[in-house]
């Protein structure tokens, strides 16, 4: 029955074999780049934690690590090495991996949300939202919250409140990608206008600290911010995965979706506020760090094609690999002085930018 006469199998099981092989190959190789992109974060992690003031070989990192755990095992080589990575490069390294993954994983999502290439955390205001409501508890000294950290969630709350209000915005004409990107263009301009405005009363020492705030940093990194961003971050990210499915469904348009079952404007709202939520835990933590969510998805797509199932966890590695190399950049090209995150990662993302611009290259978006 499975063979012809003369024995051999007919042509539609061989092309159906052929179509198998190819899919498994295909998706074996971004599996691969995947793998590659975890090791090579591990490496780099390395490098970045042995840098700095005080010279430490990778063996006494890991080993000053070990001994937190193994003390009978393990030794570190001094207590000032051990106060140097535990409590200031461990903490940064693990926080700018965190932020990059965080925010390249929100700007994977929103893209294809939006069917906008040009979507993400930064130019959908929402980090502008964040910076408003630290600007506002720094110089008024008005917050939601009190204590250590004051600013932090006013910048929580506000960056949360511009996603509200986008899909508040979008819900008049219904939840579509146009509507949600002009909200977001016009809360984007009303938050840093206001800011603007903030920052033109205030004394010098206050806009210099609003400032620093904007351009984003690493240098607030401590193990209690951590524990506050990695739930949020294990429990978003595994949602936004699982919703990849219905991304690449909704990347061919909504009467598509539909008619495969997808209620699109409940995804649609659903998929950005999870999103929002997990850029909101980032910024009010980091500051703005711009670009990561807009450069890291379209270097993954470049690579490994278009299929969100891939693309949204790759986007993530590249951003967390991007943002600590940035880092580094940061800490060492005028060290002792270490420049903002925000300003390499700028530097770093508009050549990119420009070059998307001058290829309009589509054929790796859907």
């Amino acid at each position: 029955m499975g063979v012809d006469a003369g024995g051999s199998a007919p042509d539609g099981l061989l092309d159906e074999s052929r179509v198998l092989s190819e899919y498994t190959r295909f998706t074996a190789r971004k599996r691969a780049f995947i793998v590659a992109l975890a090791v090579a974060i591990v490496l780099l992690g390395s490098f970045a934690i042995t840098i700095g003031p005080l010279e430490i070989s990778i063996a006494e990192v890991y080993s000053t690590i070990l001994h937190r755990f193994l003390p009978a095992g393990f030794s570190a080589p001094s207590e000032l090495a051990e106060n140097s990575i535990w409590y200031i490069r461990l903490p940064r390294l693990l926080m700018g991996l965190a932020a990059g993954f965080s925010l390249a994983v929100a700007g994977a999502v929103m893209q294809p949300v939006l069917r906008n290439p040009l979507a993400s955390p930064f130019t959908l205001g929402i980090s502008g939202g964040a910076g408003f409501g630290a600007a506002v508890a720094i110089i008024l000294g008005k917050s939601f919250g009190g204590g250590s950290y004051f600013v932090v969630v006013n910048a929580f709350v506000f960056s949360l409140l511009t996603t509200f209000v986008i899909i508040g915005l979008s819900r008049f004409k219904g939840a579509t990608p146009e509507t949600m990107i002009l909200a977001g263009i016009a809360i984007s301009y009303l938050f840093g206008a206001a800011t603007t405005l903030i920052e033109y009363f205030a004394e010098a020492q206050a806009v210099r600290e609003i400032v620093f705030w904007l351009v984003g940093s690493l240098a607030r990194a401590t193990w209690s911010s951590l524990r506050i961003m990695f739930p949020v971050i294990l429990c978003c990210i595994p949602l936004l995965i699982v919703k990849s499915w219905d991304l690449n469904v909704m990347s061919v348009g909504d009467e598509a979706a539909k008619s495969l079952g997808v209620n699109v404007e409940r995804t649609r709202i659903l998929l950005m506020v999870v999103a929002s939520l997990l850029t909101a835990t980032t910024v009010c933590f980091t500051g703005t760090i711009g670009f990561i969510g807009l450069v890291a998805p379209h270097i993954t797509r470049m690579i490994i094609g278009g299929d969100n199932r891939f693309v949204v966890p790759a986007s993530g590695f590249v951003g967390a690999l991007l943002l600590v190399g940035a880092d580094i950049v940061a800490v060492n090209i005028i060290a002792p002085i270490v420049l903002p995150i925000g300003i390499m990662t700028s530097f770093m993302g508009v050549p990119l930018f420009i070059y998307l611009i001058m290829k309009k290259r589509k054929e790796y978006w859907i």
